[in-house]
């Protein structure tokens, strides 16, 4: 037999047997504008539509993200079209190895979709635990837990999971607009690959591996003198050939390792490679107790540094770099804080896990800055968020450790939505490019202030600059060009801006929808919105405050009254599981 693994999504119109026997003709062309409809979308997304079953549709996906993203987009697009609304379709989605007879597609994969989907509730999205596995690091919304159910033919319980609203401020949502451009080298540059660990290394082992590429890549990044390729970038190419990497983002080296953890002993590979030719600058192999990694780090970014710059001694790195915990069981905490915080969006479950090990991390070094403001972060998703009570936590963490950049980035935010104070905002922001001044997500993230504070040139300025740094920026840091075009008034730039984005979220939407009313065009704005409420009926101008912080209150309440033509509420109409 044929078989292959697959993503597979089984879309139902609602309703149709009872609206056919009040009037045929009319209930078979609305079942027929909807399959329509998803088809286009399955087909946008990569898919292939291989069987029809009355009123159902069956697609597959290679990708599950994919897949998820044609369903989300379906269910909005089904908000606005004629005699259609999300409530017309639901879906059921599914990774599994099915086998395949001539174009179809069939076994116990296709079967399960199709449970799930007929355990929906109408204008839902139910997923399995197997594709939430797969998508929730990449995923492009957020997931609430149904629990485990009883599917008919399935002798064990499975866990479902349904879609919720788009996350805006998913980490790991890599999605450039455009092909990465082949580069121009730039001089004293390098990009730091994933450091990998054998086949079928546990979780420990990756975690690891992680955190330490990631070290490596912000304590470069702290060298003036070096041009660093951020970490989503070399992620997001998934190449080792030093060639292809040099040519995409514009690198003469390659640093790439390995990491193996044994007992009490950790060991690293380093290879340090020319793009120009593959060839081999040197290479290295270190191994040291656990709680002696971190020296051995930095003897890593002091032999880079000194290869690749030709004038960084070893003092100079040790005064850039932060302040680091007492011992590693305080740094392993954090990152395994680190690794759950970044899926926040995904579900609370995640901030949850991640304040947990931020706080088993401050109580093995209570001199650990970077947790505590990591803590914060991950309390500012939740709803208990107290900002009075994150201020203060935040300047403890300050009086351990003044040279986190995070830190001051963090609370240069919390300065305008707890003190509406601008100015101490700006020399937070600024104090935090100062230490970081080639880390593209704090340049991505402090152009926001600048757009907020009635500088969305200066916005636009780093954001480019922080494309050049990484050509896979997530989303919710590139659609900060459509805020800072939309503030200065570009509004048809802005529109186009947040239209180019491959992964829409409700701020993107909302912005091209302000931006359609500026320009007289309040039907196609109305549209928008109608289909942003689709995706989290509980969106309202309450969110739109709580995101946009314009010290400009002029052009504040403009936005707000663009908004309100467009027909978004001023308060939320629908619970989010209504």
């Amino acid at each position: 037999m044929d078989r292959k693994l697959a993503t597979i999504m089984v879309g139902d119109y609602v309703g149709s047997t009872s609206a056919m026997e009040r009037n045929e003709e009319s209930a078979l062309s609305q079942v027929l504008s909807g399959l329509d409809l998803v088809t286009r979308c399955v087909s946008k997304h990569h898919g292939r539509v291989f069987n029809t079953a009355g009123d159902a549709l069956l697609a597959e996906f290679e990708s599950p993200v994919n897949g998820l993203k044609a369903a989300i987009e379906a269910r909005s697009e089904l908000a606005t079209a004629p005699g259609l609304t999300p409530q017309s379709m639901r879906f059921g989605l599914h990774l599994a190895d099915v086998v395949r007879v001539g174009e179809d597609l069939r076994g116990d994969g296709v079967n399960i979709a199709a449970r799930l989907q007929q355990l929906a509730e109408p204008g839902e999205i139910d997923v399995s635990e197997a594709l939430f596995d797969h998508v929730r690091r990449v995923s492009p919304c957020a997931f609430e837990d149904r629990g485990e159910h009883r599917l008919k033919g399935l002798d064990e319980a499975m866990r479902i999971m349904r879609v919720g609203a788009s996350s805006d401020r998913h980490v790991f949502q890599l999605a450039p607009t455009v092909e990465a451009p082949k580069s121009a080298i730039k001089p004293n540059s390098i990009a730091v690959l994933p450091f990998l660990t054998r086949t079928g290394a546990d979780e420990d082992q990756d975690f690891l591996a992680e955190g330490l590429t990631e070290e490596l890549i912000h304590d470069l990044s702290l060298i003036r003198s070096l041009f660093v390729s951020s970490r989503t970038a070399s992620v997001a190419l998934q190449t080792d050939d030093p060639k292809l990497i040099g040519d995409t983002l514009g690198v003469r080296y390659v640093l790439a390792g390995k990491v193996r953890k044994m007992g009490s002993r950790v060991s690293l590979s380093v290879t340090l490679t020319r793009t120009s030719d593959g060839g081999l600058v040197w290479s290295d192999r270190i191994q040291r107790p656990f709680d002696e990694v971190i020296d051995a780090m930095e003897e890593i970014v002091a032999r880079v540094a000194a290869t690749v710059s030709g004038r960084i001694d070893h003092e100079a790195i040790s005064a850039v770099r932060m302040k680091r915990p007492e011992n590693m069981t305080a740094y392993e905490y954090y990152l395994r804080g680190l690794e759950q915080h970044r899926m926040g969006t995904v579900a609370d479950s995640f901030y949850r896990e991640a304040r947990e090990w931020f706080r088993k991390s401050q109580e093995a070094d209570p001199n650990f800055a970077r947790p505590i403001a990591m803590d914060v972060c991950s309390w500012s998703g939740m709803a208990d968020f107290d900002l009075a009570s994150a201020e203060e936590k935040l300047n403890r963490a300050m009086q351990l450790d003044s040279s986190d950049p995070e830190l001051h980035r963090i609370l240069g935010t919390l300065q305008i939505k707890l003190n509406n104070d601008y100015d101490a905002s700006r020399r937070h922001h600024e104090r935090a490019m100062q230490l970081a001044p080639n880390d593209a997500y704090i340049l991505g993230r402090c152009a926001a202030f600048y757009t907020f504070d009635g500088q969305p040139e200066r916005a636009l300025e780093l954001l480019e600059h922080a494309a050049t740094l990484d050509p896979f920026l997530p989303v919710w840091i590139v659609e900060e060009q459509v805020a800072a075009l939309y503030a200065l008034g570009r509004f048809t730039e802005s529109n186009e801006e947040a239209r180019s984005l491959n992964f829409q979220t409700r701020r993107s939407r909302l912005y091209r929808a302000a931006s359609r009313v500026a320009r007289g065009d309040v039907e196609r704005a109305r549209e928008i919105v109608t289909e942003a409420l689709a995706d989290d009926p509980t969106l309202s101008l309450e969110y739109v405050k709580s995101q946009e912080l314009l010290r400009d209150t002029e052009k504040l309440n403009a936005l707000f009254n663009n908004l309100r033509k467009a027909g978004l509420p001023d308060h939320p109409i629908a619970s989010a599981n209504s």
